[in-house]
Order: C-alpha cells, then structure tokens, then sequence
C-alpha cells in the first residue's frame, strides 16, 4: 500500500509541472540590442559590436565579402560542419544569396563579453518532436575568441549534419 500512496503523492504533486509550458524564450528588441552592446570597458564594448555587426552582415545576411574585415585567416571553427579557415566559412555562408543587411540581429537574446571571449545567445524556434505542428523555443549559444582585433575562433553546439 504505501508504493502506490507514494506514486500518488509524486503524481499530485508532479501533475502541475507536466501540465505547464515552458516560458517562451523572447528576443531583444532594437533598444534592448542597443544595450547589449554596451560595456564600459571599450574593448569589450569593440569586441560586442564586431560580434554584432558580423552577425548581421555576415550571418544573418549572407555578405560573404565582407569577412575579412571580421575574421582572421586561420578562423578556428569548432563546428564539426565547416573546416578551419576563414575561407571555408565564406564558402559555407555562401550557399545561400544575399539579403539586405538589416539594422538589428535576427533573435538576440544576449551578448556577454569577458578578455577575448564573446558570446552571443539566440533565440530558436524548433517544430516540436513529439507533434510536429506544434513550436517551441530555445536558446542557441555561439562564442567567440579574438585575436588582434578580430574573430579567430568560433564554439557552438553544432553537430554533424545528416
């Protein structure tokens, strides 16, 4: 008896925490991106801003000819899809055309810097495994290191694609 008053109790008290949704993971607005910017260390706030115009630019809108002035030659990339360099990266942004450059990131939850290292959290809108017209959010992290000004070398959670 006391098994299944104890598979009772788990169950009551489980029961609100399965009925829930997860909080929506938001994006920064324009304003928001503004101060995300921001340090008051002015290399930190140099590192923030070529973090963010890069992603704009570079990811966001694809103008792959602007890489050199964001990205060492060597460009270490730990992302098992694209080789070190930073031509293997303009290759791989490549693949798709242009767009406009726009004037805020796409997703920006949040920009950190600490020394040479930058990290950019995004917002990620995925279909739902378990019911696939269903949605949810989640964060995706990409970090940077820099080296003499600029971005030599890039962590995130890729893996390797199918």
């Amino acid at each position: 008896m006391k098994p299944i008053a104890l598979m009772l109790a788990a169950a009551v008290i489980a029961a609100p925490f399965a009925a829930a949704a997860q909080t929506a993971v938001m994006a920064l607005d324009a304003a928001g991106q503004q101060a995300a910017q921001r340090s008051s260390d002015p290399k930190l706030a140099a590192q923030k801003k070529m973090v963010y115009d890069m992603w704009r630019s570079f990811i966001d809108a694809r103008h792959v000819e602007m890489a050199p002035q964001f990205f060492t030659e060597r460009y270490i990339q730990h992302n098992p899809n694209v080789p070190d360099g930073r031509a293997p990266a303009v290759a791989f942004f490549s693949q798709r055309p242009a767009t406009p450059i726009q004037p805020t990131m796409s997703n920006l939850v949040a920009l950190v810097a600490e020394g040479d290292l930058v990290t950019v959290a995004t917002r990620r809108e995925l279909a739902d495994p378990k019911d696939a017209s269903k949605k949810y959010t989640s964060t995706w992290f990409d970090m940077y290191r820099f080296k003499d000004g600029k971005i030599d070398e890039h962590w995130d959670f890729g893996t390797k694609a199918p």
